[in-house]
Formats: C-alpha cells, sequence, structure tokens
C-alpha cells in the first residue's frame, strides 16, 4: 500500500483538477457527516448535561468518528490490495480524487464571479451565500467579491492543502483522519450555547492537525505568487504583519497572504446571524476589491496547491530512496 500513496494521491490531484466534485455519487464526507451527527446523538443520551460530562462526551465522539473515517477505508483498502493491487490503487486514487476540493472551490467562487459581472446584486448576493457562513443580504458589489476571496484563500488550506499533505503522507486512510476532524469541527467547533463544551475537544484537535499545514500553505501562498506575476513581496509582508489577526490560530495566514499578493484589504467587521462581529482587516487598501480578484485569487491557491504536490512529492521521493539505501542494515 505504501508503494502506491504517491501515485494515487497525484492522480487524485489531477482528476480533482479536472473534473472537479463526483456530484453524482453520495460524498464519504457527508456518511462522516452522518457519523458525526449520529454519535452525537448517542454520547449526548449517555453523559450527564454538565460542563465536564459535554467536555467527556466530546472526547469520545472524536475517538468514534476518527477510528471509524480512519480504519474503515484502511481494512478495505488493505483486502484490496491484497485480492487485486489494481482494484486497490483503483479506489485509492477514486478516494483521493473525492477528498480534494480544488475544482469545487474554484467552480463555487466563479459563480460568484459570473454573477458579480451580470450586475445582478441579489443574484451575487445568493452565489456567495452558497460558500460563506456570514450573512449576505446587506452586502454590498464589492462586499459580495471580497467574501468570494477571503473563502477561496481560507479554503485553499483546509480544503485543498492541508487534505492534499495528509493524503500524500498516508495515503487514502490519512486523508479521511484529516477530513473527519475537519467536518467535525465545521459541524461541533461553535462558541454557542449547545457546543461550547461539547466540541471544545474537535476544535483543539482542529487547531492541532491544521497548525503547520496553515502555515505552510501561507509561504507557498506567497511563492505562488511570484510564480502567478502577482505581489510577493508584499505577500510576504502582509503575511508576518497580520497572519495571527485572527480568533484562530491557523484561519488568517493564507488570508493575510493573499490579501498581500493581490494588493488588497480583507476581513474587517462581519454579521453573522443578525450579529456584528468586529474583526481586524488582513492586508493594506493599495487599491480597491474588483471583480477579477476572484480568479486571480484561484490562480493563487491552485499555484499554492501545485507547489504542495511538488514538494511533497519530493520528500517523499526522497524519503523512499533513504528507505531502500538503509533496508539492508534495518
Amino acid at each position: 500500500m505504501l508503494d502506491y500513496i504517491l501515485p494515487a494521491a497525484v492522480l487524485g490531484f489531477l482528476l480533482d483538477l479536472i473534473f472537479g466534485d463526483p456530484v453524482w455519487l453520495y460524498h464519504p464526507v457527508r456518511i462522516i457527516g452522518k457519523l458525526i451527527e449520529f454519535f452525537e446523538k448517542l454520547l449526548r443520551s449517555l453523559f450527564p448535561k454538565t460542563k465536564t460530562g459535554e467536555r467527556a462526551a466530546g472526547v469520545f465522539l472524536v475517538l468514534f468518528v476518527t477510528g471509524i473515517s480512519t480504519a474503515a477505508p484502511l481494512l478495505l483498502l488493505r483486502f484490496l490490495y491484497g485480492l487485486n493491487v489494481w482494484a486497490g490503487f483503483a479506489l485509492e486514487t477514486f478516494w483521493c480524487y473525492q477528498l480534494l476540493a480544488a475544482k469545487a472551490l474554484k467552480v463555487e467562487s466563479m459563480r460568484v464571479y459570473q454573477a458579480v459581472r451580470s450586475g445582478n446584486l441579489e443574484k451575487s448576493r445568493y452565489a456567495v451565500s452558497m460558500i460563506v457562513g456570514r450573512d449576505t443580504r446587506n452586502l454590498s458589489f464589492q462586499g459580495v467579491t471580497k467574501a468570494a476571496v477571503e473563502t477561496v484563500a481560507e479554503n485553499a488550506s483546509d480544503g485543498v492543502i492541508a487534505p492534499l499533505l495528509f493524503l500524500m503522507i498516508g495515503g487514502a486512510p490519512a486523508g479521511f483522519f484529516y477530513k473527519s476532524i475537519n467536518t467535525m469541527d465545521s459541524m461541533v467547533g461553535y462558541k454557542n450555547d449547545r457546543y461550547r463544551y461539547f466540541g471544545t475537544f474537535a476544535a483543539r484537535l482542529d487547531d492541532a492537525v491544521n497548525f503547520l499545514p496553515a502555515r505552510l500553505a501561507g509561504l507557498l501562498m506567497i511563492a505562488g505568487a511570484w510564480f502567478c506575476g502577482m505581489d510577493g513581496k508584499n505577500a510576504l509582508n502582509m503575511y508576518r504583519r497580520d497572519r495571527k489577526k485572527h480568533a484562530s490560530p491557523n484561519s488568517a495566514h493564507t488570508e493575510a497572504a493573499a490579501a498581500g499578493a493581490l494588493d488588497i484589504q480583507l476581513a474587517g467587521d462581519a454579521w453573522y446571524f443578525g450579529k456584528l462581529h468586529k474583526k481586524p482587516t488582513l492586508g493594506d487598501p493599495i487599491r480597491p476589491v474588483e471583480p477579477e480578484d476572484i480568479p486571480r485569487a484561484n490562480r493563487l491557491m491552485y499555484a499554492a496547491a501545485i507547489l504542495t504536490l511538488v514538494l511533497a512529492a519530493v520528500l517523499r521521493l526522497a524519503c523512499l530512496a533513504l528507505y531502500w539505501n538503509f533496508r539492508p542494515l534495518i
């Protein structure tokens, strides 16, 4: 299985770039979502509704969901590889393809771009509401555009670069491990009355597994800015200055780099569920945000993803070379 991780991840990445999310097929992340819903209901019924009880239930939720989400694909792949190498390789490649979201991110954000270019503000607000969590009903054209750019920049890390790194390290099972944590954070990692304690462990674990990928993603986005002919120097400056300006330890790294690369200002105050949330801005308003920043952000995301693939492939090949050279001594 280890010998086929690299080609499976590379082929999966290429399939995602070409075809995007296979919407005709039930996505494995939706299965993980159903698993989370099942165990949340079960564990809430078993543990006391106290601060300690809910935190303990949240720990068991993470253990069950990550355990099943990782073990199930691992065992199935071991069986298929043992039965027929090509059958195992085909399934692993397909899963790698499903677990990446570069093309889907581009397609959804470009729908916002087309709506903005059409001059239909209500259509633009609706299109961006499909990819952001904030209130969009009062956004201007510039606000809609900025929200789409921020979404591409932020999700470049946890939707593309981080899962790609996990796939390159441990194949599809590692990808499912990452996606299970990421999905739990998106479902229970809220600081509201329902999940303040129950979702604590899931949120902290998501911060931990994204700590290195988020920083690497920010640096690769800076490198991508140079390759794309954007403002790489400003991307580096804004990354250094603004990457920690977020409540989450990981969220601002790619946004700060993207803001600098595009010479625009991102983030700032936003409305969520009818309540204004005060947030710091990222980057300097060297020029106003414009619709063309959406396809520019996508090019930046693709450049960073390709650099991730190349870097991870080189490191994996180097590790394999060392293993085979020192194998007789082990």
